[in-house]
């Protein structure tokens, strides 16, 4: 798998007893498009196996665009057109034969508005199981218990799970979206901003159901709270605007980027001076 090379901005280096941990899914010189619109360019950045990776900077830097091209949403986009290398161990990620049903099984995708299907609790499971191809009754039986265990959800929803999902509160919408994503057994959980629509009780819940996700999933969260991303996350990219376009500007451990920042711009946001 291709490492991050010498290009790349302002590489903060752990401790050195510290293990490296081989990225899961490694970008190289992506960038993306919408158009004439450059969302962001030139980003090289490894999603490492079994860690939290947090993805901090202003509105507008190609946070969400980044996170967007990891399971191909991108294709959805008209106009979209996303440059560079991405890939997983000897996976071309943007090849044009890709089969992306099967990555996005495998990489699951949370978005910042709880988005419930407009059906019950059990059929927002049920669905996804079915569409790819798990119609087994008990297969999906204890899949969907699991899922909702793993949330959070089971004890409070399990004599329910026939009333619409539009009936639960905002966080219980949330975790009902994760345990979504989570019956299909993936590998790779994408999250961009899943607190932010929530109350602060939701949001901590949430918090503490990533916090337990680490090891078992690899995680890469996209967030605005800077104390949020050095509660979760293992390590940490901070993107940044040039000139509009959206640019990665350093990563590296969470404590060290929180700590002792190697770029000037990074040092002002977490700080509070900037962003």
């Amino acid at each position: 798998m291709t490492a991050l090379d010498s290009s790349t901005p302002r590489q903060a280096s752990g401790p050195a007893d510290a293990p490296e941990t081989a990225p899961l899914i490694q970008a190289d010189c992506l960038g993306l498009r919408y158009g004439k619109k450059v969302a962001f360019a030139d980003v090289s950045l490894g999603i490492r196996t079994g860690e939290i990776t947090a993805i901090v900077g202003p509105s507008g830097c190609g946070k969400s665009s980044f996170l967007m091209c990891l399971n191909r949403l991108t294709d959805l986009v008209p106009e979209a057109e996303v440059t560079g290398r991405l890939r997983w161990g000897d996976w071309d990620l943007l090849h044009p034969k890709l089969d992306t049903t099967s990555l996005r099984r495998r990489v699951g995708m949370i978005l910042q508005k709880p988005n419930p299907f407009p059906l019950s609790i059990w059929k927002n499971l049920a669905f996804p199981l079915a569409e790819h191809g798990i119609k087994r009754r008990a297969e999906q039986q204890q899949r969907i218990e699991l899922a909702l265990q793993e949330v959070g959800l089971w004890d409070e929803v399990k004599d329910r799970l026939k009333e619409s999902a539009l009936q639960l509160s905002g966080g219980q919408q949330q975790r009902l979206c994760i345990a979504r994503a989570l019956v299909l057994q993936p590998e790779v959980l994408l999250m961009d901003e899943p607190c932010s629509a929530l109350d602060p009780i939701s949001s901590r819940r949430v918090e503490e159901l990533v916090q337990g996700m680490r090891g078992r999933y690899t995680v890469a969260i996209v967030t605005h709270n800077l104390a949020q991303a050095k509660r979760l996350a293992d390590r940490t990219a901070v993107f940044w605007t040039e000139a509009g376009v959206g640019k990665l500007i350093e990563l590296g451990p969470t404590q060290q980027i929180f700590e002792q920042p190697q770029h000037p711009l990074t040092r002002d946001y977490v700080s509070g001076v900037q962003g």
